[in-house]
C-alpha cells in the first residue's frame, strides 16, 4: 500500500444504484478497477435521496422509486494517479456526474498501521477506556 498525504485529488462518480456494468453493479466494477489500478482506496456510499439530470426523484419513502437509489463512489490518490484512472470510466458512466475536487490528505492508515514491533492484538489499553474504528494505542 502507497503512503499518501498532503494535496490530493478526489474523485467522484454519482451514478445510480441500477446501474449495470455487463450485468455487474456499475459502483462495484470502478471500485474493483480503481484497486486493480493501485488506487489508495475507494468507497461507495448509498443515498435516501437524489435526483439528477433526468430530474426524476429518486428517494426510499416511494417504493416505486426506491430501486435506483443515487450512489457515490469517492476515490481519494495523487493528482496523477487519479488522472490517469479517468480513462476507465470513459463509456462505463453513461448516466451520471463525475467530479473531480483537489483536497489534502490528513490521515490515511489501514488497519494493524501506526503500530509499533511487538504491540498488536493482545496490548493493554487504558482502563475504562475503549479504542475506536481506526484508532491506534500511543
Amino acid at each position: 500500500m502507497s503512503r499518501l498525504g498532503g494535496p490530493a485529488l478526489r474523485l467522484t462518480v454519482l451514478i445510480g444504484e441500477s446501474d449495470r456494468w455487463h450485468h455487474r453493479p456499475l459502483y462495484s466494477e470502478i471500485v474493483h478497477r480503481a484497486r486493480a489500478a493501485g488506487l489508495a482506496g475507494a468507497s461507495v456510499f448509498r443515498g435516501i435521496e437524489g435526483f439528477g439530470a433526468s430530474s426524476l426523484v429518486h428517494t426510499t419513502r416511494l417504493l416505486s422509486l426506491s430501486e435506483d437509489l443515487p450512489v457515490a463512489v469517492v476515490i481519494v490518490d495523487r493528482e496523477e494517479r487519479v488522472r490517469a484512472f479517468l480513462p476507465q470510466l470513459d463509456g462505463m458512466v453513461a448516466e451520471g456526474l463525475v467530479l473531480l475536487d483537489r483536497c489534502e490528505v490528513v490521515t490515511y492508515a489501514g488497519r494493524g498501521q501506526g503500530q509499533e514491533q511487538g504491540q498488536g492484538q493482545g496490548q493493554e489499553q487504558e482502563p475504562g477506556r475503549e479504542r475506536g474504528r481506526g484508532e491506534t494505542a500511543e
